[in-house]
């Protein structure tokens, strides 16, 4: 395969220490091949992605949900025909998604750098390669713009859609975020975003996927801990994450992921990967000045109790950019917290700088799910699942391990309740 017009290099020392962070060493055969897998689709649902075996769902599952955006901000839900596409239109999805992941690695922390696509000499590998037999044969090729990208896939759609698609896209992502870049981001670079033991993608992996950025949480901006600086997300992002993993309290997933522009979630549980999306638009929104301030506000208040002491609101004013002069700040003090507590409600705060309304989301609408493991899905048919959804006035958690669906989807809407159709609840796993 020529790369016609454009510069292409194999760099094997730089390559080989992507691979590295990818896998770490001692990589397993039986892991590699779970990995070894193109993006194919479902021949029951045609705009849905299939994936054979445990591991790369921290790849499929975003590009899914990518191209799950293209669909819900541009084709009419109101007929079936978005769910009816032609093998042309399945190759343009796939080369629009992957790209945006590109680009949105390539732009992350507004330094944009120049994207880079890994590419196999011939488009037709052999079926047989071990890992190091692969990796022997790999190029890379540089590519300006977006539109840049989906030109060279769309006209070798073949290197996205055989057997080693998705690693081949993964290690365009981790070349075009740079090895700089994902050490500054990674908590530990010597752990691989590939589990060396299970194949299971790393939230470091999966942040980057999503949002460009490979950070190590899923919280709001920076916690301290100790003395000790973790990363997590660092603006509202596109495609949103919810976890299973939050209602057992492992983590805290924050409002940037929990509430994205768009209405399309990558699902976690302890071991896979699934999306949910919707054609209700208002159920996504971007962040308001309001939005943002409470997001600010809570980095003083880390414990969630809704008061910040009164001595940070100079400091909250500055990093608001509001007037944040000592004078100002002294009136002010004495305004919201005018019993000399020492401390600012945050109903106070809000109702004092900010009238924004609030988002509320409709009392009902329809969601779909998407799982790529045939073994998951009724009938071992990959297909988006439907279910109508109501808000109830009360909150009504479920505590029921036998449903865990319900479990995650409450870490965001606490009173929700979900008829299924057909009845049939779709796995998280």
């Amino acid at each position: 395969m020529s790369a016609a017009g454009s510069s292409s290099s194999t760099i094997p020392n730089l390559l080989s220490d992507i691979v590295r962070v990818c896998w770490g060493t001692n990589v397993k055969e039986d892991i590699f091949a779970r990995w070894t897998q193109g993006f194919q689709f479902s021949a029951d649902e045609p705009t849905a992605l299939v994936q054979y075996e445990g591991g790369p769902c921290a790849v499929l599952a975003p590009v899914q949900a990518f191209m799950l955006k293209y669909i819900v901000q541009n084709i009419d839900p109101s007929t079936d025909k978005w769910r009816q596409i032609e093998p042309r239109d399945q190759d343009q999805l796939l080369v629009y998604a992957t790209a945006q992941i590109l680009t949105q690695a390539a732009q992350a922390d507004k330094n944009f750098t120049m994207m880079h696509i890994v590419f196999f000499e011939t488009e037709l590998a052999p079926d047989d390669l071990s890992f190091d037999q692969f990796h022997s044969q790999l190029k890379v090729i540089h590519r300006q713009t977006s539109m840049d990208v989906q030109d060279f896939w769309y006209k070798r759609i073949a290197l996205l859609r055989n057997r080693f698609g998705v690693l081949l896209f993964l290690y365009s992502v981790l070349y075009t975020k740079t090895l700089e870049i994902l050490r500054l981001e990674v908590s530990d670079i010597t752990e691989p975003l590939i589990d060396r033991e299970f194949g299971y993608g790393s939230q470091s992996l999966i942040n980057l996927m999503i949002t460009g950025r490979a950070v190590n949480y899923v919280f709001n901006h920076v916690q301290d801990i100790d003395g000790l600086q973790l990363k997590g997300i660092n603006e509202q992002s596109v495609i949103g994450f919810l976890t299973l993993l939050e209602h057992l309290r492992y983590c805290e997933v924050g409002s940037y992921l929990k509430n994205p522009m768009k209405p399309i979630w990558v699902l976690g549980s302890e071991t896979h990967l699934t999306v949910l999306f919707s054609f209700e638009k208002s159920l996504a929104w971007f962040e308001s000045n309001a939005d943002r301030a409470r997001q600010m506000f809570k980095m003083f208040d880390p414990d969630g109790n809704n008061f910040i002491a009164s001595d940070h609101l100079q400091q909250l004013l500055a990093n608001l950019d509001l007037v944040s002069d000592s004078k100002y700040v002294d009136i002010m003090r004495k305004k919201l917290d005018p019993d000399e507590l020492g401390i600012i409600l945050l109903s106070a705060f809000m109702d004092e700088f900010f009238d924004d309304p609030e988002n509320h989301p409709p009392d009902t609408f329809d969601i779909f799910h998407y799982n790529g493991l045939a073994r998951s899905n009724h009938e071992r048919k990959v297909m988006y699942r439907m279910a109508h959804s109501v808000l109830l006035e009360s909150n009504i958690n479920c505590l029921l391990e036998t449903n865990p669906m319900l479990t995650c989807l409450q870490t965001k809407w606490p009173s929700i309740e979900i008829n299924w159709t057909h009845g049939v609840t779709p796995s998280l796993n």
